[in-house]
């Protein structure tokens, strides 16, 4: 073992990362625009990348009809097609098909999934970009553009890990699949097709912005939608009307209520104790009315309900509705016409691996190995796809990847160059270490 914690074939094998390579892929990927459903471009570049690092590669046309019947499923963008595609890296002594559902049959070694998802959000105004969105552009050592951070650069620095493991020779005890997923930012529905065809594993990493510290757990999140209704009446007698928009700050009162006690109630985690507020409720649109010298007789509010591992989702959405059911009684109109609050578009499963699973551990003394320090574990508040992997996929998972959340879905999102390299670099030597080295 060297002074870095890593034996000499990991520092090799480390070393041989093309981040050259790795950052020129990239680049490409992220000149692809793949938001709004229109990620197949993006897929179809993803399979040539695989196929060329030599990965058994298995693309499939998702049947989006059927996926919808899932009690997992969720969706905020319409589709007229979804693609699905793994890329595996065989273990020794494979026995199973070499593409197709049920590929992935393992060699001895244990079988690790890395996760990766080609869709973007959308990059807004082009005018507040330095660069235009999907430039791919290179500068002071940072790779710029939609999805450069979340989470194209790390998808392709999970590929060159694998291809660093091929060209040293290795075997692998183990299977690694590669999964590239669409459909990630609204819902998870690549990743809960790719489980469902059989993809899953011992272990698995989910390659989010998580600024180099390794995540065993994840927030879950809800999407909801709270309706409440006035009375209209000309602007010129607004008294003889009930002005819906006056009612918002008592529901969003009993709101923020529920956000404190749920906070206390479930924020004892030591991996959450960084943030004061790991389970917010966030209200990220208003609409009312319909003309400026009406008293506005409706107004709309959306928001995303932060969910605790292991809590009961059920039992989280009957909190919030008994919590603005009980902020409208304390008005004479919400009394008698109570809010609407309906449950809609996307949503994320909470998720807890525990700390001391040979996978954190894994990635965590690797990740410290390469970095040449201590990693942080902690817990991540973000929605992503671990929960569908750690529940529907019963496989324990970890989020780890470059960069920082805070910079993506905003102009100018950048990831740093040598953040992912540390990721390949991680990536590589935790597929030896987990999976073993065949023979």
């Amino acid at each position: 073992m060297s002074a870095s914690g890593l034996t000499d074939l990991e520092r090799d094998l480390a070393d041989a990362v093309d981040v050259d390579g790795l950052v020129r892929t990239a680049q490409e990927l992220v000149r692809i625009p793949s938001w709004n459903g229109r990620e197949t471009a993006a897929q179809d570049f993803m399979t040539a990348a695989m196929a060329d690092a030599g990965l058994v590669v298995d693309r499939w046309t998702i049947d989006l009809d059927e996926l919808s019947r899932h009690p997992s499923f969720s969706s905020e963008v319409e589709r007229d097609e979804a693609i699905g595609l793994v890329g595996r890296f065989p273990g020794t002594q494979d026995v199973g098909p070499s593409s197709g559902p049920g590929a992935g049959a393992s060699g001895p070694g244990r079988t690790l999934v890395l996760n990766g998802h080609v869709d973007v959000v959308p990059p807004g105004d082009d005018a507040l970009w330095t660069d235009p969105p999907f430039s791919g552009t290179v500068r002071d050592g940072r790779l710029h553009g939609r999805g450069a951070l979340d989470m194209k650069g790390a998808l392709v620095a999970a590929l060159y890990a694998l291809r660093a493991v091929r060209a040293t020779g290795l075997r692998l005890a183990g299977d690694v699949h590669l999964q590239s997923v669409v459909g990630e930012e609204d819902g998870g529905l690549g990743t809960l097709a790719s489980v469902l065809r059989g993809y899953r594993g011992d272990g698995a990493i989910v390659m989010e912005p998580t600024r180099l510290a390794v995540a065993p757990a994840q927030a879950g999140c809800l999407n909801f939608r709270v309706r409440i209704r006035g009375l209209a009446a000309h602007g010129a007698v607004r008294e003889e009307g009930v002005d819906a928009i006056e009612k918002l700050p008592t529901i969003m009162a009993g709101i923020r209520w529920l956000e404190e006690d749920r906070n206390r109630r479930f924020g004892g985690d030591p991996l959450f104790a960084s943030y004061a507020f790991p389970f917010p409720i966030c209200v990220g649109t208003v609409r009312g009315g319909d003309w400026a010298s009406s008293v506005a007789d409706h107004l709309t509010f959306e928001g995303r309900y932060g969910v605790a591992p292991g809590e009961d989702e059920a039992e989280a959405r009957r909190e919030l509705e008994r919590a603005v059911a009980e902020a409208a009684q304390g008005d004479p109109w919400l009394r008698d016409h109570p809010p609407e609050l309906t449950w809609w578009g996307g949503r994320f499963t909470a998720a807890r691996t525990d700390p001391e699973h040979p996978l954190v551990t894994t990635v965590h003394a690797v990740g410290s190995a390469v970095s040449g320090r201590d990693l942080p574990l902690e817990a991540m508040t973000y929605g992503a796809d671990m929960g569908t992997l750690a529940t529907v996929g019963a496989t324990p998972t970890v989020l780890f990847g470059p960069g920082d959340i805070r910079r993506a879905h905003r102009p100018d999102e950048w990831v740093a160059i040598d953040d992912l390299a540390a990721v390949a670099r991680t990536l590589a030597v935790t597929a030896v270490r987990f999976c073993g080295i065949g023979t």
